[in-house]
């Protein structure tokens, strides 16, 4: 589709760095559909997930050990941006209904249980300067809406409008001693990321609107944990960038207006690839804001880290000593065989595609598998938590390998026809090696699956728009990955979805 813009619309794009190109792009997607995917089947133990035993546990946790006493560059990346509305929905709900006492489930437990928050001291402190009055004597007033009113309104705590990694997630025994995600996340990164010199690499990806507010939060806190860690942590910030927003439509697929200016939204996390791609690390973690656990569960967590980072370490030795191999044209054809079991059997990447009579296609073959960016993904058994899953995906060059699947990229029939297979799903627990074995980093933007977002139904202002969501980060934005699903237990997923998941034992 070629659309015709005006010399402000040119202006708009040119502002946000965004080409016509792009946009028309795009806007083909709204008009001919993202193309559905291919899928052979749910990954499970044996069929494209690796179940490592205890044995092979402490080889790769002793690889990755030994990894981290060299030159090369780990850091921890965290998407941070999103709000934490979402967690308040139910809160927000009941601020909103004609109930003056708690109704449902939820609330009950989110009142009866309020003392267990760890921002409950600092909720008790506000409403004694706010209304002479503590949250106990509030709550036997029966003046519930006041207490919530407290914690979410911008004249309190304001966690309606904060993202998650500002509010306070974990309590300890010292009653002083109460963390927010993201000084979690800079503890457990030096049980698994620190390096000889004891430095720790941390990303956060963050909304424009919160840096000032994190960069507080990390002043604040860095001395104390720095030395009570033994570390120094190297934290940067980055946020989404504006030039990978979507352009957002009407029902005829023309261009949303929003006071005469094209209306464009955030591209999802996919749209996170270019911060990742910025980064100048040999090997990255990404795990989501929301995932963490306090002290007395974190060497459990970090063990696992651990082991995923060596099978990634040691599967990058074998690819880069293969693809030394087949470009010294200097091979048997025992070797040959060895080289496509690597890649069918342990990165799980078909070749039978390729014509086994010629040979010049299939090693041209191997050399593109064996020279991309790896990932290890840990994937936890299905146990009925939201998120997406490990599945074998037909790719554009014929091939089936792994890739991660969220429920929108499955049309309906196939959903049902794997439904009672899918063994795994994904917690976004991946570690990621993205240079090649001469240490040049891949550019990681080549390597993403343009056709593997979706559109979603939104609204602006009352009126109805379609919304074009970028390939997820863990999705197609590493698409042309190779891949690696390991299973990792269901203790190193705990995610906050909801306030009252800071109720669970695993945030107590």
């Amino acid at each position: 589709m070629q659309y015709t813009y005006s010399v402000e619309d040119e202006n708009q794009l040119k502002e946000k760095g965004i080409s016509k190109e792009k946009i028309n792009e795009q806007l083909n997607y709204f008009v001919n559909g993202i193309p559905s995917l291919e899928i052979q089947a749910p990954a499970s133990i044996g069929e494209g997930v690796v179940k490592v035993n205890d044995q092979d546990l402490k080889k790769y946790i002793s690889i990755w050990d030994s990894y981290l006493m060299t030159d090369k560059v780990v850091t921890k990346f965290v998407p941070a941006s999103g709000a934490a509305s979402r967690m308040f929905k139910d809160l927000f709900a009941f601020l909103e209904s004609n109930y003056e006492t708690p109704t449902t489930d939820f609330e009950k437990d989110f009142f009866e249980n309020i003392h267990s928050f760890a921002f409950y001291d600092v909720l008790n402190s506000l409403s004694s300067k706010t209304y002479d009055e503590s949250i106990d004597e509030l709550i036997s007033d029966k003046d519930y809406k006041k207490v919530v009113q407290l914690l979410l309104n911008e004249d309190g705590l304001n966690y309606g409008e904060l993202p998650k990694g500002l509010l306070l997630f974990h309590s300890y025994k010292d009653k002083d001693k109460k963390r927010t995600p993201m000084e979690e996340h800079l503890v457990e990164g030096t049980m698994y990321a620190k390096d000889a010199k004891n430095n720790v690499n941390v990303h956060f990806t963050i909304s424009p609107h919160h840096e000032d507010l994190f960069k507080e939060l990390l002043e604040e806190k860095r001395d104390e944990l720095e030395k009570s860690l033994n570390a120094t942590f190297n934290v940067s910030f980055s946020i989404q960038k504006p030039s990978t927003d979507t352009i957002a439509v009407d029902l005829d697929n023309k261009p949303f207006r929003d006071e005469g200016q094209l209306l464009f939204r955030p591209g999802g996390h996919g749209a996170l690839i270019e911060n990742l791609n910025d980064l100048q690390s040999d090997v990255i973690f990404v795990k989501n804001i929301d995932n963490v656990v306090p002290d007395k569960y974190k060497e459990d967590d970090a063990k696992y880290k651990k082991m995923i980072a060596g099978v990634l370490v040691q599967m990058q030795r074998k690819a880069f000593a293969y693809l030394e191999k087949l470009e010294s044209d200097n091979y048997s054809a025992d070797e040959l065989d060895e080289i496509k079991n690597f890649i069918e059997t342990e990165l799980c990447t078909t070749t039978s595609q390729i014509s086994e009579n010629n040979k010049k296609e299939m090693v041209d073959y191997m050399k593109t598998k064996l020279d991309r960016p790896f990932r290890v993904c840990g994937m936890v058994k299905n146990e009925g938590e939201p998120g997406g899953g490990p599945f074998i995906v037909k790719n554009k060059d014929g091939s089936y390998s792994p890739q991660i699947l969220e429920a929108s990229q499955i049309d309906d029939e196939t959903f049902e026809k794997f439904a009672d297979k899918a063994t795994h799903f994904n917690p976004v627990d991946l570690v990621c090696g993205v240079k090649n074995r001469k240490g040049e980093k891949y550019n990681l933007l080549d390597y993403v699956d343009k056709e593997t977002g979706f559109i979603s139904s939104k609204s602006k202002s009352g009126k109805p728009l379609k919304a074009l969501e970028l390939p997820g980060l863990w999705n197609g934005a590493m698409s042309d990955w190779n891949t690696i699903f390991v299973e990792v237990p269901i203790s190193t997923f705990n995610p906050v979805k909801t306030v009252n998941d800071l109720l669970r034992d695993e945030h107590q």
